[in-house]
């Protein structure tokens, strides 16, 4: 089997497996739902100024409904599980490249996710007074796995770039036009979708350096503060981008 096939195929069973253990402890997956959820608002808080500019909105609004979001991606992992062993055989290397890399953040994604779950199920914000964004702090701060937050910026990196070499792929967007119908046939639909929606969105900005160079920046100030700030301090500039101030 092809590596990036064998990538796709370990990422997506990793995520099977705790897709199985969440339906075992329904409170588990609640609080990993809550988690998904503030998480999503902080993403949109943080890249807001982008979700609004010409150039960005569309690649922003494909980061935060296809990485950040809470939605359930049972469908789409179904289809890319069942196709991983031929994957190579099926599309051109260059979209094999960029369905392992997706499934590679999302299972990094999903495995942080759990681990924040289950702190905080434990945190109880009404006996304990706590915020929300407190809440989220000290959860981020007892899974206290620095390497895997920057393992899984670098990864969601790698995803973009894979996708923006996509759009310098010379009759891509023909073909991938062209593979609609085959891919309905095959009940493929949300791995294509997944794909021309991704293309589009990075040919829209003609170049994506820029933007994953922000994406960049304020997610790894965000992971610094969210280790290093004293708990006050970190609060406030939660609070302040939730409230819809400017990033700083």
């Amino acid at each position: 089997m092809d590596a990036s096939a064998q990538q796709i195929r370990d990422a997506l069973q990793a995520v099977a497996q705790l897709r199985q253990k969440h339906a075992a402890e329904p409170l588990q997956a609640r609080a990993g739902l809550e988690v998904k959820r503030f998480q999503a608002r902080r993403f949109q808080a943080t890249y807001a100024d982008l979700l609004k500019s010409p150039r960005y909105k569309t690649a922003a609004a494909f980061f935060l409904e296809e990485l950040y979001g809470d939605k359930d991606y049972a469908e789409r992992d179904q289809q890319f599980a069942r196709i991983a062993s031929t994957i190579t055989r099926l599309f051109p290397q260059a979209v094999v490249n960029t369905a392992a890399a997706l499934a590679q953040v999302h299972a990094l994604t999903e495995s942080l996710d759990d681990l924040m779950a289950g702190q905080w199920q434990d945190e109880n914000p009404g006996s304990q007074g706590l915020s929300e964004l407190a809440r989220y702090i000290h959860c981020w701060r007892r899974v206290a796995d620095a390497g895997a937050r920057h393992r899984q910026l670098e990864v969601v990196l790698n995803l973009g770039r894979e996708l923006d070499r996509l759009t310098r792929k010379p009759g891509l967007r023909t073909l991938l036009r062209m593979m609609r119908g085959p891919a309905n046939a095959a009940e493929l639909s949300a791995l294509q979708r997944f794909l021309e929606t991704g293309f589009d969105a990075f040919a829209d900005m003609r170049g994506a350096q820029a933007f994953l160079e922000l994406i960049e920046e304020r997610e790894r100030e965000w992971i610094r503060s969210l280790f290093e700030d004293d708990t006050v301090t970190c609060e406030t500039k939660l609070g302040h981008l939730m409230a819809g101030d400017a990033f700083s």
